[in-house]
């Protein structure tokens, strides 16, 4: 089932954002690590250019993603004009504090202490944008949860000497383009758990973990992932921890919530979702499918699984 998000405080918050970024100088998009692409709202991509400002894009939580793969996507998005790509543990207060010096360095007609440099945060729901905000000012100014768009109202606040920071609510667009990226939405969190089935989105996390880090199913549920598909993983995870209803059947709603969270928390181990190969791979196989006539979502599905 294709997964759509978009509350409707969300389209004020685009139009506020908009307006504000007028009188800003740097934007900072804050991802998650684990699918900076997919978590990569085009909205934001779109105003800025408007606008002509540069980006620093911080590819957070990058203690919970592989690696290797987000070195590919830095060596990807530092290839492309006007962007800054760097890997942050908002939590992390030395890299934190790298923040506004990226800043400096990517606006240096700001530099001279005359007007402040202003920065903007900017990004989908629940992807750290305000653990980034209330560590840059040191003290606890926007409200922090593990559920998507816990942040309603957009705020400015002054940074230290010569600095403002303006702090967004998550956005996402109106319409997810590939079934793909609403399914690794949905399992990073960055949507809210009323638009999605828990059991439909851990059967597609658990396609990509046995594809790519079988060995850390393993390690965590004590089983032979080898012959497993996504549903059977389910299966096999509601058995080795238990999960039963009364009548003895598997409670696979409970085994996915397990799987979810376990990914989400690190407990799996360090995860990404997708590379900038398997990226461009989805993005030609939709293509193509649209072009042969075929659903688009179901071949993005499949291509991402691969």
């Amino acid at each position: 089932m294709p997964i759509q998000w978009f509350p409707g405080h969300m389209a004020s918050a685009r139009k506020k954002a908009a307006e504000a970024l007028a009188a800003i100088d740097v934007v900072i998009e804050v991802t998650d690590a684990r699918l900076p692409e997919a978590s990569s709202n085009p909205m934001i991509d779109e105003l800025r250019r408007f606008r002509n400002r540069p980006c620093l894009k911080l590819l957070n939580k990058a203690d919970l993603a592989d690696p290797a793969v987000t070195r590919a996507w830095m060596d990807h998005y530092n290839r492309q004009p006007g962007v800054r790509a760097v890997a942050i543990t908002a939590k992390n207060a030395a890299e934190v504090a790298r923040v506004p010096v990226l800043c400096r360095q990517l606006a240096p007609h700001r530099d001279d202490g005359v007007k402040p440099l202003r920065m903007m945060i900017m990004g989908i729901p629940n992807v750290g944008k305000s653990t980034l905000m209330n560590a840059l000012l040191k003290r606890k100014v926007a409200k922090v949860g593990d559920e998507p768009a816990v942040t309603k109202h957009q705020q400015t606040l002054d940074l230290g000497p010569g600095m403002t920071l303006t702090d967004t609510p998550g956005m996402m667009w109106p319409k997810i383009a590939y079934d793909a990226d609403g399914y690794m939405l949905a399992a990073s969190h960055a949507i809210g758990r009323n638009a999605v089935i828990d059991e439909e989105v851990a059967a597609f996390l658990g396609a990509i973990l046995l594809e790519r880090y079988p060995a850390l199913l393993a390690a965590r549920y004590r089983l032979d992932p080898a012959g497993l598909d996504g549903p059977a993983l389910l299966d096999a995870v509601a058995r080795r921890r238990g999960c039963l209803l009364k009548g003895g059947g598997l409670d696979l709603e409970k085994a996915a919530l397990i799987l979810l969270v376990d990914y989400r928390s690190g407990a799996l181990g360090r995860i990404s979702l997708e590379t900038p190969e398997t990226r461009a791979a989805m993005i030609a196989a939709a293509r193509a499918a649209s072009a042969a006539g075929e659903p688009e979502s179901d071949q993005a599905i499949d291509d991402e699984e691969a």
